[in-house]
């Protein structure tokens, strides 16, 4: 598969599972993972408003050591063109900016209808939920995917969690189709880590 880049939205960084499913796919594969201190901030913002349990030194702590594992992943520089762009909720502008900026091919979020496919075309890029995504990095690249979540599987020793339960992890983050795809072929293989 030739090498995508893709923008990742605040919400898909916002929990866990998906951050580090995201982090393991642009560390691991030819999927070149994007994002902006605004991005950065915004689901800091809300993380830490949802989750007053969480310590900020924490969450910051996270977000310093996402920049400093992809540091390509830091687009800056994009505000002249945020100022151009019409979307639903100008909010979302600099996501958009930010993906035009650094020629991203995708904006990979769960708000599709904040970003309409009519708004991003002429730039080339369009919006795909993370399942539509992963389902088509499946179609394309699979054995990226397995490779990370085996990596992911490597990462998680406190606690250990089994395949079973990374894959039921993303159906609970609403990549339902990834994580069927996923369960068929783990579910197949005679693999002595299953």
């Amino acid at each position: 598969m030739k090498a995508v880049t893709v923008m990742l939205d605040a919400n898909i960084l916002y929990a866990a599972p998906l951050r580090d499913f995201f982090m393991h796919l642009g560390i691991l594969s030819d999927v070149r993972v994007r994002w902006s201190q605004r991005i950065q901030a915004e689901w800091m913002r809300n993380l830490l408003l949802n989750r007053p349990d969480i310590p900020q030194v924490r969450v910051q702590r996270t977000s310093d050591q996402m920049n400093a594992a992809i540091p390509e992943a830091l687009v800056e520089g994009f505000e002249d063109t945020e100022l151009r762009l019409k979307l639903p909720d100008a909010d979302d502008r600099h996501v958009l900016a930010a993906a035009i900026h650094c020629q991203a091919q995708v904006i990979v979020t769960k708000n599709l209808r904040d970003f309409p496919r009519d708004t991003l075309a002429p730039y080339g890029i369009e919006a795909l939920h993370p399942d539509e995504f992963v389902h088509r990095l499946l179609e394309d690249d699979p054995q990226s995917v397995i490779q990370t979540i085996w990596a992911i599987q490597r990462a998680l020793i406190n606690p250990p969690k089994t395949i079973s339960e990374i894959l039921e992890t993303l159906e609970q983050q609403e990549l339902p189709m990834t994580a069927r795809w996923l369960r068929r072929v783990f579910d197949s293989s005679e693999n002595p880590h299953h």
